[in-house]
């Protein structure tokens, strides 16, 4: 049944635009929910929430070809495990096994940047203490502190946002936010679909 639902869905992208972002994650999550699924036979429903969630995540990354760096530090990242590794095989094509490698290379390199950094500042930073203080500089003071509280929080949530700097943060979050709303519309029509095949 959810196969027949798939292939109804299949059908309604290639109907509207062929090489778009939702039609390359649909394949390169089928793919890898196949790869899970044929690991293991019997899965608890908490493993079938890993499996999906996991080749998901991967195909989502995959469909960008490593053109953005959350997508290189979640195939970095998955590509640590051993169980994972295998699905990250499956998912990159062939000819992709270099940005494997660069992938894990790049999120090392940008956290020994960003710790050189952080010594840098510390080192050379000075506290002065001022007596009578404006309110403007007060207020700037806070927004800044405001300011750098919610890049810490957006740095969270973006995969290897913590080795980003600003600008490059705002950017990969914005391509981060649309592939995710790609993948999102895909489950949701997906599901959708799945009712109406088993008649709910």
């Amino acid at each position: 049944m959810i196969f027949c639902a798939l292939v109804l869905y299949i059908n309604f992208i290639k109907m509207r635009d062929p090489s778009s972002l939702k039609q390359q994650f649909l394949k390169k999550w089928i793919l890898g929910l196949q790869v899970c699924g044929s690991g293991k036979q019997n899965m608890s429903i908490l493993e079938r929430k890993e499996a999906i969630k996991l080749s998901a995540d991967i195909a989502l990354a995959s469909t960008r070809d490593g053109r953005t760096r959350w997508s290189r530090a979640i195939i970095a990242n998955a590509s640590k495990h051993d169980d994972t590794k295998v699905l990250v095989q499956h998912l990159l094509a062939p000819e992709s096994e270099s940005l494997k490698k660069s992938s894990i290379g790049l999120v090392v390199r940008d956290n020994k940047r960003v710790r050189c950094k952080k010594i840098l500042k510390w080192s050379c930073c000075v506290k002065r203490v001022r007596k009578s203080v404006s309110q403007v500089v007060l207020a700037k003071s806070i927004a800044k502190r405001m300011v750098n509280r919610k890049t810490r929080v957006l740095k969270s949530l973006v995969p290897g946002g913590e080795f980003m700097d600003d600008i490059c943060l705002i950017e990969e979050t914005l391509d981060y936010i649309e592939s995710l709303r790609a993948q999102v519309d895909v489950m949701r029509t997906l599901a959708k679909a799945t009712e109406l095949v088993n008649g709910k």
